[in-house]
C-alpha cells in the first residue's frame, strides 16, 4: 500500500509539471464563457420571467431550471478566471474553492437531467398527445425539476470535501487533496457515469429516436407538416450532437484519465490523458452557453418571446399581436400542448394522425 502510494504520488507530481498547458486552457476557455454565458442565460430567465403566458408551458419549466443551472454556474467562472490568472494560486476563503467545484457538478448533471427531461416531455407530446395533455402540467413538471435539484445536489455533496489544498507552497483549488483521494474520486465518476451520463443517455436516443420515426412516419404517410417535420428532425439532431460533444467526451476521457492516475499508467500517457481531459472539460462547461443557443435557434417562440419581452422593457406595455391573430383559431384546441416549443412544428402531424386512426 505504501508502494501504490508512492508510486501514485510521483505520477500525480509528473503531470502537475504539465499545468503550465491546463492553465492557458481554461484561462482562454472562461475568457470566452464568462462573459458570453452570463449575459445569454441572464436574458433567457428574463424572457422567461417577462412573459408570464409562456410559464404555463411544461417545457418552459423545464427550461427555465436549465438556464438557472447555466446561469448560476456562470457565476462561478470569474473566480476560475482568477485562480487561472494567477497560475494557480487561490486567494479566496475556502468555502468558495468548494462551492466552486460543486457547482460545476450540479451544473453538469442537472443539465444533462434537465436536457433528458426536455427529451422525454417531446417524446410524449408527439407520440402521445392526449396522456401529455392529461399528464404533463406546469406544477407537476415544477415537482420533477425540484426532484432532480434534490436529487443532484445531495449526490454532489462528496465534492464539498475537496476544498484549499497546498502545494509547492501555494493554496490550489480544483485538485484532489491527497494521491489516495484519487480513488475516492474515481468511485464517485462511476457512479455520476451510469446515474448522471448513462442512463440519460440512453434515454435521449430512445426519445429522439421515436420522435424522428413518428414525424417522418407521419409526413410520409399523411403528406401533412413535411415542412415542420423537417425542422423538428433538425431541432433533434442539434440536441444530440450538442449532447455527445459536450457530455460524452468529458465522460470518457476523465474515466480513463482516472484510471491512469490510480493505476499508475507510464508518465508520458498519463499526461497525454490529462491534456484531453482539460479539452473535454472545456468542452463540458461550454454547455452552459450551447442550452441558450438551442433555446433561440431552435424554438420559434423563444424567438417570438424574446422580441416581445425587449419589446416591454423598451415600451413597458405588452407588444400587439396585430395581424398575426387573424390567423389563429379562436376555439381552444382541445389538443393543445400547452405552448410546447415544438408544438409549431409537430402539431399537423399529431392532428392528422389522429384524425385517421
Amino acid at each position: 500500500m505504501a508502494h501504490n502510494n508512492s508510486s501514485m504520488a510521483l505520477l500525480v507530481a509528473c503531470f502537475h509539471d504539465d499545468d503550465a498547458f491546463k492553465y492557458r486552457a481554461y484561462t482562454v476557455t472562461y475568457l470566452l464563457l464568462c462573459p458570453v454565458a452570463i449575459l445569454c442565460n441572464i436574458g433567457a430567465l428574463a424572457v422567461f420571467f417577462l412573459q408570464k403566458n409562456r410559464r404555463s408551458s411544461a417545457s418552459c419549466v423545464v427550461m427555465m431550471n436549465l438556464a438557472l443551472s447555466d446561469g448560476s454556474f456562470s457565476l462561478t467562472l470569474p473566480l476560475r478566471l482568477a485562480y487561472y490568472f494567477r497560475g494557480g494560486v487561490w486567494d479566496f476563503p475556502d468555502w468558495l474553492c468548494r462551492l466552486c467545484v460543486y457547482g460545476f457538478y450540479l451544473n453538469l448533471y442537472t443539465s444533462i437531467l434537465f436536457l433528458t427531461l426536455l427529451s422525454a416531455l417531446r417524446w410524449l407530446a408527439v407520440n402521445h398527445p392526449l396522456r401529455h395533455r392529461d399528464l404533463v402540467t406546469p406544477p407537476r413538471t415544477l415537482l420533477v425539476c425540484v426532484g432532480v435539484w434534490l436529487f443532484v445536489g445531495v449526490s454532489s455533496v462528496p465534492f464539498l470535501s475537496n476544498g484549499v489544498t497546498d502545494r509547492a507552497g501555494s493554496p490550489r483549488c480544483f485538485e484532489p487533496s491527497s494521491p489516495s483521494s484519487w480513488g475516492r474520486v474515481l468511485i464517485l465518476n462511476y457512479v455520476a457515469l451510469a446515474l448522471g451520463f448513462l442512463l440519460p443517455f440512453l434515454t435521449i436516443l430512445a426519445c429522439y429516436g421515436r420522435i424522428v420515426r413518428r414525424l417522418t412516419a407521419g409526413a410520409r404517410v399523411h403528406g401533412a407538416g413535411r415542412r415542420g417535420s423537417g425542422r423538428s428532425v433538425r431541432l433533434v439532431a442539434m440536441v444530440t450532437a450538442t449532447f455527445l460533444l459536450c457530455f460524452l467526451p468529458y465522460h470518457v476521457v476523465r474515466t480513463l484519465h482516472l484510471h491512469a492516475v490510480c493505476g499508475a499508467w507510464p508518465c508520458g500517457l498519463t499526461v497525454a490523458l490529462q491534456r484531453a481531459a482539460v479539452v473535454t472539460l472545456c468542452l463540458a462547461a461550454s454547455n452552459s452557453v450551447v442550452n441558450p443557443l438551442l433555446y433561440y435557434y431552435g424554438t420559434r417562440t423563444f424567438r417570438g418571446h424574446m422580441r416581445d419581452a425587449h419589446w416591454s422593457l423598451r415600451t413597458g406595455s405588452k407588444r400587439s399581436e396585430g395581424p398575426r391573430l387573424l390567423s389563429l383559431n379562436p376555439k381552444p384546441d382541445p389538443l393543445s400542448l400547452n405552448s410546447d416549443p415544438w408544438a409549431t412544428s409537430c402539431q399537423n402531424i399529431v392532428m392528422t394522425s389522429l384524425k385517421v386512426h
